[in-house]
């Protein structure tokens, strides 16, 4: 169903994140989403069925950001889309809500067996960081590192 928010849902709903990239950890925001456990977190990284869905998940957000996995058979890549200077007027701004939302991303993708969509991920956020300084801050940055690198 999420996944067949348009794009006016995706940033009016807010209970839906957790739902589609759960974490060990409660979220606060949304006491009824599911966390993780040491058996969820075994079953995603054996079964790539499971972490297909991740990734589409993964697609549909980033078709939000205005980003999208490029089509390179070589290596994984994660580009800004043409769309990304609309979409980047939604959610690059300072101290925006879904800089939490990339954490939980970015922390889910890691957690639950696609580490390389993780980093990739942030690697494209490093470049949007750099080009738009004053809006994506080191702290922001910090957060993102770290949820990509623990573990």
């Amino acid at each position: 169903m999420v996944r067949g928010f348009d794009l006016q849902d995706l940033e009016s709903e807010h209970d839906y994140i957790q739902w589609l990239f759960p974490l060990e950890a409660r979220s606060a925001f949304n006491s009824v989403a599911p966390t993780l456990t040491p058996a969820t977190i075994a079953a995603f990284r054996g079964d790539a069925a499971l972490r297909a869905e991740l990734e589409a998940s993964l697609v549909v957000m980033l078709l939000f950001y205005g980003l999208r996995v490029a089509a390179d058979p070589l290596r994984l890549r994660i580009d800004r889309s043409p769309d990304f200077p609309t979409r980047s007027r939604v959610w690059l701004s300072v101290g925006n809500h879904n800089y939490l939302r990339l954490t939980r991303i970015l922390t889910s993708l890691r957690v639950l067996g696609l580490p390389d969509h993780s980093a990739v991920l942030l690697g494209q956020l490093e470049l949007i960081a750099r080009t738009y300084p004053q809006l994506i801050g080191k702290t922001t940055l910090a957060f993102w590192r770290r949820a990509v690198n623990q573990g």
